[in-house]
């Protein structure tokens, strides 16, 4: 699916590598003690500027091209807190009638190339799809991941939950609606996924790849159905799975949590070689495309 051609030794991504690399993306950035630590780590700086390729993302993969002419997309603004935020729309091209929505909420890297393919894959489903760019709310977009990491944790935790109420609002009631929306959201967006199916009651179904989980007290708030992909060597995330369960259980949420045997925390992101496990995503994507056309069409 994928020809990435990065010519290193890729026995020296071990799980601890993995793990050094998840600390620093979802940490605190510091990406010159991070190259230190994976300097010492792999045997020298040679060595690990060479990984430095397959950890971080890269931004040719894609699925879809931006200017496929099977879809129709848009640039827009909306209005949340009071600021002005980018958003992506796109939706199938032609007279379809009246679609069902999908909001695509992004990574802690902000709106980057591969959350707008994975937008425009949704939309080939028979789907209208808006991907807002949470850290436009500071003013400008990311010029890059490492610049988004950074922006994303300057973000006011409720003016980006606004970002993605006001997201599903614009989609319940868009004049080519048919009034069902779902959310999909992918690690940080994962979490934001979890927040908005306990907290927009205008939302039918909320799709959750390895983010954190509400809290506790609030998972009897969930009235929609959702689904959860998990990593089995996400051992942050594997860690609360047990008891999450319990709580979705005892709320009586429907809900179908999987966890994947065998693969890394961002597992589907096809845009990163050193995670991403490709019968596993493919088989996550299809179940998440059969989630939503049985929830909203």
């Amino acid at each position: 699916m994928r020809n990435f051609k990065i010519n290193v030794d890729k026995k020296l991504i071990t799980q601890d590598v993995i793990n050094l690399y998840h600390d620093f993306t979802h940490g605190d950035g510091d990406r010159r003690k991070f190259m230190k630590n994976l300097s010492l780590m792999v045997g020298g700086m040679v060595a690990a500027n060479s990984l430095m390729p397959l950890l971080e993302n890269n931004a040719e993969a894609m699925v879809t091209s931006p200017d496929d002419d099977r879809l129709i997309s848009e640039d827009i603004i909306l209005k949340a807190a009071g600021k002005d935020v980018y958003a992506y729309s796109v939706r199938p091209k032609g007279e379809v009638g009246k679609l069902p929505c999908v909001v695509v909420i992004h990574e802690n890297r902000g709106l980057n190339g591969h959350i707008m393919d994975v937008a425009r894959r949704v939309a080939l489903e028979g789907y209208m799809v808006l991907a807002p760019d949470a850290v436009s709310l500071l003013g400008r977009r990311a010029k890059n991941d490492d610049e988004g990491r950074e922006m994303i944790r300057q973000l006011d935790a409720e003016e980006a939950r606004q970002v993605y109420l006001v997201a599903i609002d614009h989609m319940k009631n868009h004049t080519s609606s048919t009034g069902k929306v779902g959310v999909v959201g992918f690690c940080w967006g994962g979490s934001m996924s979890g927040r908005m199916a306990v907290g927009s009651p205008e939302l039918d179904a909320a799709v959750v790849y390895y983010g954190g989980r509400p809290a506790a007290e609030d998972v009897p708030k969930i009235k929609i159905p959702m689904m959860m992909h998990y990593a089995e060597l996400d051992s942050r995330q594997l860690a609360f799975i047990p008891q999450y369960k319990i709580d979705l259980d005892k709320a009586g949420v429907d809900y179908k949590l999987k966890v994947w045997i065998g693969v890394q925390h961002a597992f589907n992101n096809d845009s990163n070689e050193a995670r991403y496990a490709e019968v596993e995503a493919k088989q996550a994507w299809t179940q998440t495309i059969d989630f939503f056309n049985d929830k909203l069409k």
